[in-house]
């Protein structure tokens, strides 16, 4: 804002002969209003209690409310009490995958719609939890989390196929070195069908127990 300033000249002489002179008059332009600031997508907090230690996961339930919706069912139902992490996939520069899930149909929910990252905005960097599949809209109850970026797992729209990716949800906020833990641990050279052949855990790991925290 500009400071007006009065000046006056001869204090001395009568009131007649006195010189008044103001700076010229800039009007005054209120500054434009700030931009409101983003509302923070909302989150709900899982801590998967595992046989390696605890880890804390935010499900991002604004951005993909079908997935995280899904995921919380089995936690509420305490469905993934007692399931293991038993898929390590290993990729170059100490980077990969680790994957868990509900293996015993009687405790499966039915399959839900896929929510691809070009329609949440999320990505798959690291410590995304993310959803495994078969086909689109095939998804259940196996998830995985990744260690360092992986782009090629986000929706690629522009490629020919199923181009869909994977369901990004979440994010681990605690316990990035227990998912570098359980990725690193030994595998069998002969479990595994196809493309996972090798990436099986030996032992696998035990999440004890899986509770919402806020």
């Amino acid at each position: 804002m500009i400071r007006l300033t009065l000046l006056i000249l001869g204090c001395a002489a009568p009131l007649a002969a006195q010189t008044i002179s103001t700076a010229p008059t800039v009007p005054t332009v209120p500054p434009p209003p700030l931009p409101a600031a983003p509302v923070p997508a909302a989150t709900v907090r899982v801590v998967l209690t595992t046989s390696e230690g605890p880890i804390t996961l935010a499900l991002e339930k604004d951005r993909a409310p079908i997935t995280t919706a899904n995921f919380l069912r089995y936690v509420d139902g305490k469905r993934l009490d007692g399931i293991d992490f038993y898929r390590a996939m290993k990729l170059a520069s100490d980077n990969g995958l680790i994957q868990g899930g509900v293996r015993e149909g009687k405790l499966l929910y039915p399959p839900i719609a896929l929510e691809p990252t070009s329609k949440t905005g999320l990505r798959h960097v690291d410590g995304t939890i993310s959803m495994a599949r078969a086909a689109p809209d095939s998804a259940r109850a196996d998830f995985f989390i990744i260690v360092g970026p992986m782009p090629s797992l986000d929706s690629q729209p522009d490629q020919p196929g199923d181009n869909a990716g994977f369901a990004a949800f979440g994010q681990v906020v605690e316990g990035m070195d227990i998912v570098r833990r359980i990725l690193a641990a030994p595998t069998s050279p002969t479990d595994g069908d196809g493309p996972m052949k090798g990436q099986m855990l030996q032992p696998k790991v035990k999440i004890l127990t899986a509770r919402r925290v806020r």
